[in-house]
């Protein structure tokens, strides 16, 4: 019988595992399915310019995954059961059920819009295509208004700046406020936060700073200290959430739902249980909690394919970097912000900001797009057979030299 591999989620973190994995184990041993929600590959990294109006390619999964050997089962995961190792799923189809040997879990993450009341009801977020195509609904809706409007973008992260500059940039006839809860930039140098302040200011975006929002209602967003923002579209980007099935099928997780994994990528309570992207709670090279990014989820990945190679073929398991190096921030089309950190996750001095740094960062976006959509090209042609499904007292021996 093969060993089922099933991999929940096909974003960047499972697509290129399930597609390393195809290419390094042997199809006469190995089963690998994928499921995900939806029959597209969705470039989160781009869905606030998506919003903003811009055209997003979002490959077909079907077409992603022909001929590689990659099983794609289109359904929205309900349950995970580690201890009976099966997946209970409902799409268009049924519901059903998938067993497993070894289970990779990339569900990634959502917006958090369950903390602040009113923010489920009124504001949208750019961590989902769905809500992305409803931004920009509603934006379209404005801007065919004729009377401009005002846009609040709420969260001072990566994906606020790059929302509301993105918004401001594309749609010059509408108002956008920033709203930071503390110092914009505060996790830039000195350097790089002057750089955003000036993008600020040349694309007309207002910025709110050392504030807190306490509630959003349908056309103001209402702040701790009394103010009432009017927002024809609020934007919520104030942190990110990820959902309860791990913890529901009682995997040990983080009081956030974070699956907490081993230095190998595997869950600390079920070794067959392997989690990459936002979905795990990992521990980078610095000693800290790897941070929600993409880079994140290409070294896990990473790690977990090691892992799960070395682990089923009875060789060593690599252990691979676990790190987080840069932060690279978009200001439009034409600008950007491209800010190294050190070992400790602080801003180095120097930084690069300005039409440099955008090129660079719109080649990442394209190498990441065309990586996700040709998930087994150039990797290793030799497929290796499995040694057999090592029990538990094998497998913690071949990683704990990963510790």
């Amino acid at each position: 019988m093969k060993h089922r591999i099933l991999i929940l989620g096909a974003g960047y973190a499972g697509t290129y595992v399930a597609g390393n994995l195809a290419r390094r184990l042997s199809p006469k041993d190995t089963e690998i399915t994928v499921v995900n929600a939806v029959p597209d590959f969705v470039q989160r990294m781009r869905l606030h310019q998506l919003a903003a109006g811009r055209t997003i390619e979002a490959p077909h999964l079907a077409d992603v995954f022909a001929g590689t050997g990659i099983r794609l089962r289109l359904a929205r995961v309900t349950a995970v059961d580690p201890e009976r190792q099966v997946v209970t799923v409902a799409g268009t189809s049924g519901d059903g059920e998938l067993g497993y040997d070894t289970l990779v879990y990339a569900l990634g993450s959502h917006g958090d819009v369950e903390a602040v009341p009113g923010v489920a009801a009124h504001a949208f977020d750019v961590a989902a295509r769905p809500s992305a195509l409803r931004l920009r609904e509603r934006l379209d809706g404005l801007d065919r208004r004729g009377e401009g409007g005002s846009v609040v973008v709420v969260g001072d992260g990566l994906t606020g700046i790059e929302t509301a500059t993105e918004i401001a940039e594309g749609r010059p006839g509408l108002s956008v406020t920033l709203v930071a809860r503390g110092e914009l930039g505060a996790r830039l140098s000195a350097g790089a936060r002057g750089h955003l302040r000036r993008a600020c200011d040349r694309l007309g975006v207002t910025v709110l700073e050392r504030t807190r929002v306490e509630a959003v209602e349908a056309t103001r967003v209402l702040c701790a200290d009394g103010t009432a923002l009017a927002s024809d579209a609020t934007v919520w980007t104030a942190g990110f959430a990820v959902i309860p099935v791990a913890a529901n099928g009682g995997l040990e997780v983080t009081p956030n739902g974070q699956i907490v994994v081993d230095r190998a990528m595997r869950s600390v309570s079920h070794p067959n249980v392997y989690a990459v992207g936002d979905s795990a709670h990992a521990i980078g090279d610095n000693g800290r909690p790897m941070p929600m990014s993409c880079a994140s989820a290409g070294y896990t990945g990473m790690q977990a394919v090691e892992t799960i190679v070395g682990r089923l073929t009875s060789r060593k398991v690599a252990k691979t970097k676990l790190v987080y190096t840069y932060n690279h921030i978009s200001l439009g089309r034409r600008d950007a912000i491209l800010q190294m950190v050190d070992g400790e996750g602080q801003a180095k001095p120097a930084y690069q900001g300005g039409r440099a740094p955008a090129r660079i960062k719109a080649g990442i976006l394209r190498v990441s797009l065309w990586a996700a959509s040709h998930p087994t090209y150039g990797l290793p042609k030799r497929r290796r057979r499995l040694a057999g499904a090592p029990d538990a007292t094998a497998a913690k021996a071949l990683v704990q030299p990963l510790h």
